[in-house]
């Protein structure tokens, strides 16, 4: 594992640490619970970061930590324990998202024109919870995913989130920038362009000013996620980010 993937891989634990309402530690492992956000599986998981954990021993360990649930979810952040641990979890019936980990450097980076801006949660509020609900979620678990927002304030040294407006003002798109000086890490997390303004280039203004406002910052490195199946791993590519590594998140059904 490269310097700069340990790095991610340590912050990325810490982030989850810090947002959450209750952590329990576990071997190898711990679980992050918040029961304001109940149906948010990102606050409510069980989260692998040792890499000798012991595979089969997942399962067990997300029910210890978690309590009743009617979903359980699994991220394991090293990559080589993850395929290990893929069989054992898929007969205990758990299907594999693979996460890629993407990065590039700040270094040059200059605020578009326009630029996105730093916004509260409340103003982004509704335009969340409408893109939510237009992905075909129902009311309760689109307010879960919507609210779940403001616990991500406590995870890093400093959390903005970034809103691109139409010319009249509407915000078209928006993400989560997470700064941390300490790690000389950035992350852009989130990031969402409404069903009615795509192909617009507030995606490109998003990252952009993302990558600006850490390389204002001193940050050298951003990084993000991006799932193996989807399209944006190589929209992100495009724009120079390459791969230094993945990690795999497991849920059951």
């Amino acid at each position: 594992m490269s310097d700069l993937l340990q790095r991610v891989t340590a912050f990325r634990a810490d982030f989850a640490r810090r947002q959450a309402a209750e952590t329990v530690e576990l071997p190898g492992a711990f679980t992050v619970r918040d029961p304001d956000h109940s149906r948010s599986q990102e606050h409510n998981r069980l989260i692998v970061h040792a890499p000798d954990a012991d595979p089969a021993a997942l399962p067990e360990l997300a029910a210890q930590g978690l309590g009743p649930r009617q979903e359980y979810r699994i991220t394991v952040l090293d990559e080589a324990l993850g395929e290990r641990a893929t069989p054992m979890l898929a007969a205990a019936g758990y299907d594999r998202d693979t996460e890629l980990i993407l990065a590039r450097e700040t270094a040059g980076c200059a605020l578009p024109e326009p630029a996105a801006h730093p916004v509260e949660p409340a103003e982004l509020r509704a335009a969340v919870f409408r893109q939510q609900l237009d992905w075909g979620l129902d009311e309760d678990l689109a307010r879960h995913l919507t609210d779940r927002r403001t616990a991500r304030l406590r995870g890093a040294e400093k959390v903005s989130f970034l809103a691109a407006r139409t010319l009249d003002g509407e915000i078209a798109a928006w993400a989560d920038l997470y700064l941390d000086r300490t790690a000389g890490l950035a992350q852009l997390e989130d990031l969402v362009t409404a069903e009615l303004h795509r192909e617009q280039g507030h995606g490109d203004t998003l990252l952009a000013t993302g990558l600006a406002l850490a390389a204002a910052a001193g940050i050298p490195q951003l990084f993000l996620i991006a799932d193996v199946t989807d399209w944006p791993r190589e929209w992100y590519s495009r724009r120079g980010f390459t791969e230094l590594g993945r990690s795999y998140s497991f849920l059951n059904h």
